[in-house]
């Protein structure tokens, strides 16, 4: 009965209320920030390249891999391949529009992070959604809640999550036996996590800075080199893609399991843009102007949906593997490789897959550690932080020998209550990061130096940076 209602939960909370939530912010912030999303492409790619003024400094970029960790995952492979299945060709349009609109809300957020930022003793930044909470809203409590739900949500489920997704990609080896397999695995991904937690935050940084680039090119090579192989199949892809997105009697037969369905759930929780987690990597960086590095959130939305989870939907739309509800996840995805690259296919998604979990590990317990500063509002004691560590590279081996099903809808129920306090914090807060934009747009037209100081926008709380 307590499973069968937070499924219920669950449902209820990502079928209406999220999709509504979050798509209305979109849009409403895509015209209110003038579409920067596209305006604003060539801004965006300048923007990763700045450099920290202090060498030791979390740069745009440094910054942007550790969201992009957080955000491309498994998911990105089995969501995908689920919402082909399930919804068919046409829920890979939604998933674009869904990313798209994603942009703006990303820019928002990561823009009011930077500007309530704070700095630490040792000089480096940290911030996030909780930050800004309390300085609006004047409410510590609400911002102690939100941060309550991100270490439950990345710390526990999705960390829980990875780790057993990470393990069950060797189930299809002949070495694989249930009894003692997923706890070998499990102690191995919890020591190469302890060893990343225990150098600290910038060395979770360093790691996710050289990981997901490479895996991200690697990935996307290998998708395109299946394109490509099969370039023939490609326009009644595209054929199909569009004519099935406006399908109106197919999607309103049935809207709950429609193309649109799957690919808004797709877009909205493979990018989590407007979610909150993201800020907490954002604030972390060394920028000239907050709007810096909300452009640079912007492609980290773009790199997720757009790219990866593109990669994945034209590997298994170009295989000429026609997808059904008995493929349904990995085994789509798996069949669409072995078609186009023989048994090199399997191999290289258990890789891709290993890859995807451990640097999302990484990056959600970067968010936690975010946020506990923030509950403890001080920089944690060596011996709170080695228990902490201890924890959560406990709570990794622990998920790679459980059962997923519960834990995953937990998460995802903790995870829309993060979203339920993030989006009306940013709504209301949204003026003071559209006046950071105009700001940023008047500075780049005029062609000096983009700098920014607080009282540009005049902005009536008080803030540590930027005076």
């Amino acid at each position: 009965m307590i499973e069968q209602f937070i499924a219920d939960l669950n449902n209820a909370l990502y079928s209406y209320v999220l999709i509504i939530l979050l798509i209305a912010a979109g849009i409403y912030f895509t015209f209110r920030t003038k579409f920067a999303q596209f305006r604003l492409i060539g801004e965006q790619f300048r923007a990763v390249m700045e450099k920290p003024s202090d060498k030791e400094g979390v740069s745009s970029f440094q910054a942007l891999m550790v969201s992009t960790a957080s955000r491309v995952g498994t998911g990105n492979i089995i969501g995908v391949s689920t919402a082909l299945c399930l919804g068919g060709f046409g829920s890979v349009f939604w998933m674009w529009l869904i990313a798209i609109l994603g942009g703006a809300s990303a820019l928002i957020e990561s823009t009011l992070a930077q500007i309530y930022k704070k700095k630490g003793a040792d000089g480096s930044f940290y911030g996030g959604p909780a930050y800004y909470i309390e300085a609006k809203l004047k409410s510590r409590p609400l911002a102690v809640l939100f941060s309550i739900f991100l270490i439950l949500t990345y710390g526990f489920g999705f960390n829980m999550l990875a780790s057993y997704n990470l393990q069950s990609t060797f189930s299809s080896y002949s070495f694989y036996n249930e009894s003692y397999t997923p706890w070998i695995i499990g102690v191995v991904l919890a020591v190469l996590i302890g060893y990343c937690l225990f150098g600290g935050g910038k060395r979770i940084i360093k790691v996710t800075s050289v990981l997901v680039p490479a895996m991200g090119i690697i990935y996307v090579a290998v998708a395109l080199f299946i394109i490509l192989k099969n370039i023939g199949i490609l326009p009644s892809v595209f054929e199909r893609i569009f004519t099935e997105a406006f399908d109106v009697k197919a999607i309103f037969g049935g809207f709950s399991g429609s193309c649109v369905m799957y690919g808004i759930k797709r877009g909205l929780f493979s990018n989590e843009a407007g979610v909150g987690s993201a800020p907490n990597a954002s604030a972390s960086a060394e920028v000239n102007h907050p709007v810096t590095q909300g452009l640079v959130q912007i492609l980290s939305v773009f790199i997720d949906t757009i790219l990866i989870c593109s990669a994945t939907a034209f590997m298994c739309m170009c295989s000429g593997i026609e997808p059904s509800a008995a493929l349904s996840g990995a085994p789509y995805v798996q069949a669409a490789l072995q078609s186009s690259l023989g048994a090199f296919g399997p191999l290289f998604i258990t890789v891709a897959m290993i890859l995807f979990a451990f640097t999302t590990l990484l990056g959600n317990l970067y968010y936690v550690d975010q946020c506990l500063f923030y509950i403890l509002k001080k920089e944690p004691s060596e011996k709170f932080k080695k228990f902490y560590h201890i924890i959560a590279a406990f709570v990794v081996l622990i998920g790679a020998v459980l059962s997923a099903d519960l834990l995953w809808n937990i998460a995802d129920i903790t995870m829309g209550a993060m979203t339920i306090i993030n989006i009306p914090a940013i709504l209301i807060l949204s003026k003071y990061a559209v006046r950071a934009l105009n700001d940023y747009d008047a500075k780049r037209k005029n062609g000096g130096e983009i700098k920014f100081n607080a009282q540009d926008i005049e902005l009536p709380h008080k803030v540590d940076c930027w005076k």
